[in-house]
C-alpha cells in the first residue's frame, strides 16, 4: 500500500484505463518505448472478456470467407510473433475439419492452403487433405457417419490470462506501474477542455487520487463506453456487446491432440472443440446483449446449442451432466456502421478513436492482434500529440517467463522461467508443501506465488485467472476455496471476516459456473 501511495503522486506521460489484452498491450507498448505509463484496472486484470476466450491465437478462418484478408494476413503474423516470444504459452495446434463430400474437401484444402500463405514465413504448418481413415485415426470420437476425409491445419493455442500476467510482469520490468481495483471515477481536464488526467478510487481502501499525465488512453473493451461518456455525456454508445459461451469436457470427449473445428453451424459461427489443460473447451456462441457485466452469465439456450451442435459430430453426445464448468465472455465489438449486421457479421478489426478533448479510445479488435493494436494506438500518440516518433520493440521481444525447453505435460510449464521460483516455495516453506487437490493440480504454492508475486487479491483472481481451476472443474474447485482462503489470509495478513467474505463473494461467482 505505501509503494501505492507513493506512485498514486506521481504524473505521467501515458495513463491507461483497462487491464484487460488491449489495455495490457499498449502500457506493454508505451513502457518499452520510455513512456512513463501507469495501467489502472477496476477489478483484477483480464476480470472480463480477456480471460474467456476460446484459447485461440489465430488468423481468423472465417474471416476470409468474408472477404477480410488484411485482417487475416494481420493476425497470421502476430500469431507467429507470438508462438515465438512466449513458446511457453503459446503453441502450435492442430485442427482437422470432417469433410462431407468432395465439395467439402476441395474447398477447405484450397481456402486454408491460401490461409497458410498469408501467414508467409510466419505459417504453423501445411495444410492438407487427409482420408477418412486417418481422421478417424486422428479423432477416434468424431461420429464417422457422412465422413468422406477431413483437412488437416494448424493455428496457435494458448493461456489467455496467464499470457496477461506474464505480459505485465514484462512491462513492469520496463518500468510501467500496474495497479488493479483502481476504479477511474472521472476526466480531468484544463481550462481549454483538454484531458490532463483522471480521479481514481482505490476499491481496497475507498481512497480516492488524481493523476496527471500528457495521454489518457481508453483501452476498456466492453466499458468504452462508459470513459466515452465521462468525457462526452452526450455521446451515443458504440459498443455493441456480444455474448460467446463455451463448455468444458472430460478429456474422454476428444481424447487424441487435435483440435476438431466445426465450419458450419445453425447460427453461421464456427464451433471448436480445443483440448486444453488436460480438459476439452468447447465453444463459441454469438448472442447479441443490451447490457455489459464484469461477469456474464451463459444463457441456457446456448448451453443446448453447443451441446446440440457437438452431439452431431461426435460418437458420444456431450449432456448436461459431462460438463465440468461453463463460462462466458462478452466481445467489444464496434458498432458504428451498419446496425442491423448480425454479431457475427460485425468485423472483428480495431478502430481508434481520438475525442476533440484527445481522450484516446481503442475498440474492436481480439487477443491475437493486441501488440499490433497497441503498436497502431502508440503511434496515433505520437501523431496527434506531434511527439518524437520512436519504434517498437515489442515485435521480436521475448514475454517474461520465456523459455525455449519445457515439458508440456508439467503443470508448472506455464510459469516459464519462474518454475524455479514457485519450486523454491515449495520445497523450502514446509507450510507449503504438496497439493491442495491433485485432480485439479493445484498446489499450495501456486497460491503463495499468486500472491507474493502476481497482485493476487482474491480467492476468485487465484482460482479463475493465476491458476485456471474454476474453468477446467466448477464443482471441484468450489471445494478447495477454503483452504485457498486461508492460505491468501496468511500472506496477506487478513482475518476471519476477510476469509469470510471472499468464500461468499468466490462462491456467489463460482457458481454461475456450474450447470445446475
Amino acid at each position: 500500500m505505501i509503494e501505492k501511495m507513493i506512485r498514486m503522486k506521481d504524473s505521467y506521460d501515458i495513463i491507461v484505463i483497462g487491464g484487460g489484452a488491449t489495455g495490457i498491450g499498449i502500457a506493454l507498448e508505451s513502457s518499452t518505448r520510455g513512456y512513463k505509463t501507469i495501467l489502472l484496472e477496476q477489478s483484477d486484470f483480464t476480470k472480463s472478456t480477456s480471460s474467456k476466450s476460446t484459447k485461440l491465437v489465430h488468423g481468423g478462418v472465417r474471416y476470409m470467407a468474408q472477404g477480410d484478408l488484411a485482417l487475416v494476413r494481420e493476425a497470421c503474423v502476430e500469431r507467429g510473433r507470438l508462438v515465438r516470444n512466449a513458446p511457453h504459452l503459446v503453441q502450435n495446434q492442430s485442427f482437422i475439419i470432417p469433410a462431407f463430400g468432395w465439395f467439402d474437401a476441395l474447398m477447405y484444402t484450397v481456402g486454408l492452403t491460401f490461409y497458410d500463405l498469408l501467414a508467409g514465413s510466419l505459417s504453423l504448418g501445411r495444410s492438407q487433405y487427409i482420408s477418412k481413415k486417418i481422421t478417424l485415426s486422428r479423432i477416434a470420437t468424431l461420429n464417422e457417419k457422412k465422413i468422406t476425409g477431413g483437412v488437416l491445419y494448424h493455428d496457435g493455442m494458448f493461456d489467455d490470462s496467464r499470457l496477461a500476467i506474464n505480459l505485465l510482469q514484462t512491462a513492469a520490468a520496463h518500468n510501467a506501474h500496474l495497479i488493479n481495483y483502481m476504479q477511474v471515477k472521472q476526466l480531468t481536464k484544463d481550462d481549454k477542455g483538454m484531458i490532463r488526467g483522471v480521479v481514481v478510487e482505490d476499491l481496497e481502501t475507498n481512497t480516492s487520487y488524481t493523476l496527471n499525465a500528457k495521454v489518457v488512453i481508453n483501452a476498456t473493451g466492453v466499458f468504452a463506453d462508459t470513459i466515452m461518456q465521462m468525457d462526452r455525456p452526450e455521446m451515443k454508445k458504440i459498443i455493441r456487446p456480444s455474448q460467446g459461451v463455451h463448455i468444458v469436457l472430460d478429456k474422454e470427449f476428444l481424447p487424441g491432440e487435435d483440435a476438431l473445428m466445426i465450419p458450419k453451424t445453425e447460427d453461421g459461427r464456427v464451433l471448436f472443440a480445443v483440448p486444453w489443460h488436460n480438459k476439452v473447451i468447447v465453444g463459441t456462441t454469438d448472442t447479441p446483449l443490451s447490457e455489459t457485466s464484469l461477469e456474464p452469465v451463459a444463457l441456457t439456450e446456448e448451453i443446448d446449442f453447443i451441446l446440440k451442435t457437438s452431439s452431431r459430430y461426435l460418437k458420444k453426445a456431450p449432456k448436461k451432466g459431462d460438463v465440468l464448468s461453463v463460462f462466458a465472455g462478452l466481445r467489444p465489438l464496434a458498432a458504428t456502421k451498419g446496425e442491423n449486421k448480425k454479431t457475427k457479421e460485425i468485423s472483428r478489426s480495431h478502430k481508434i478513436i481520438v475525442s476533440e478533448s484527445e481522450l484516446f479510445t481503442m475498440i474492436g479488435g481480439k487477443w491475437t492482434t493486441f501488440r499490433k493494436m497497441a503498436e497502431d494506438m502508440l503511434r496515433k500518440v505520437e501523431k496527434k500529440k506531434f511527439w518524437k516518433r520512436t519504434a517498437s520493440k515489442t515485435r521480436n521481444m521475448h514475454i517474461h517467463g520465456y523459455v525455449n525447453a519445457f515439458d508440456r505435460k508439467d503443470p508448472f510449464c506455464i510459469y516459464g522461467t519462474d518454475k524455479s521460483r514457485l519450486l523454491r516455495i515449495q520445497n523450502e516453506e514446509i507450510d507449503y508443501q504438496g497439493f491442495i487437490n491433485e485432480s485439479l493440480q493445484l498446489y499450495k504454492a501456486q497460491v503463495v506465488y499468486a500472491v507474493r508475486e502476481e497482485m493476487a487479491q482474491t480467492v476468485e483472481d487465484v482460482l479463475l485467472r493465476r491458476t485456471r481451476c474454476l474453468l477446467l472443474n466448477a464443482r471441484e474447485t468450489m471445494k478447495v476455496a477454503a483452504e485457498v482462503a486461508e492460505i491468501m489470509a496468511i500472506e496477506l495478513q487478513k482475518d476471519q471476516q476477510w476469509v469470510d467474505g471472499q468464500l461468499a463473494a468466490f462462491n456467489d461467482v463460482a457458481s454461475n459456473y456450474v450447470i445446475h
